[in-house]
């Protein structure tokens, strides 16, 4: 009985090593398994990493080839010129004129109307031998005087008049009395619609107590054209009916239109 207990023990220490002896196994199996795919995995990102470097390599290369052979062709063939040099030249020119003017303009804003007023006064010339014809056909109803007072009869007092008062109906023609250029519009209260042109050599023509004008500012107008027509009179002139406000100044300063006139 006792050797077969023994025995017995004997067996089944055999049977525990052995299972022991499979668990370690497939243990170590495991292990050696892992660190096989671990060892695959750094092998497999080692060959993409190096691949990707020489893609990398490759497309740096490749431009800097493209960049040479750009540099290459510019030095050989030069831009095309789409215009001579004497063009090139006069454009420069031009382009510098234009910001002296601009920078002109900027800087000083009476040297450019001074500027203006130069060039305008070369294409107009005007003198006292040239006379100029009556704007409107009428009656003087009231003198230019600026050596002393005329009546007014709608304002019932005496005053320097610097303008001839020409007598005219509603929608009469009213005339450029010489070339010049309208330099401005503007509706007065005592004149009401009032154009200025200039004629040159410093002297201005103005019309007054107008409307329904053909001409704007800036535009060239001919001894004879119609500039507009004789609008009803502002209440300064009621007493006196529909007229023409005439008057011419040189420099600046009223002279007497009457002396001018044919």
């Amino acid at each position: 009985m006792k050797k077969k207990g023994w025995s017995a023990f004997f067996w089944r220490k055999q049977y525990v090593i052995a299972g022991a002896l499979v668990v370690i196994a497939a243990v170590a199996t495991t292990m050696v398994y892992s660190n096989h795919q671990e060892q695959e995995r750094q092998r497999v990102e080692a060959e993409l990493a190096e691949q990707l470097e020489e893609n990398r390599s490759n497309m740096v290369a490749d431009a800097e080839e493209e960049t040479e052979k750009a540099a290459e062709a510019s030095a050989v063939i030069p831009p095309k010129s789409t215009e001579s040099s004497e063009q090139a030249v006069l454009k420069q020119e031009s382009t510098e004129a234009t910001e002296t003017a601009e920078s002109q303009e900027k800087d000083d804003p009476n040297e450019k109307k001074a500027t203006e007023t130069a060039s305008r006064e070369e294409r107009l010339h005007f003198s006292p031998e040239d006379g100029i014809t009556w704007p409107l056909e009428g009656n003087v109803i009231l003198n230019y005087s600026m050596d002393s007072t005329v009546y007014f009869p709608t304002l019932d007092q005496y005053k320097y008049n610097p303008a001839v008062i020409i007598e005219g109906e509603v929608n009469s023609k009213v005339t450029a009395a010489a070339r010049g250029q309208i330099i401005a519009i503007v509706n007065d209260a005592v004149t009401g619609c009032t154009v200025t042109v200039d004629m040159g050599n410093g002297y201005q023509a103005i019309y007054g107590q107008l409307k329904e004008l053909n001409f704007g500012e800036g535009d060239y107008v001919e001894a004879g054209h119609v500039i507009g027509y004789v609008s009803q009179p502002t209440k300064y002139f009621s007493e006196e009916g529909s007229n023409l406000y005439f008057a011419m100044q040189k420099d600046g300063e009223p002279i007497n239109p009457i002396e001018f006139l044919e």
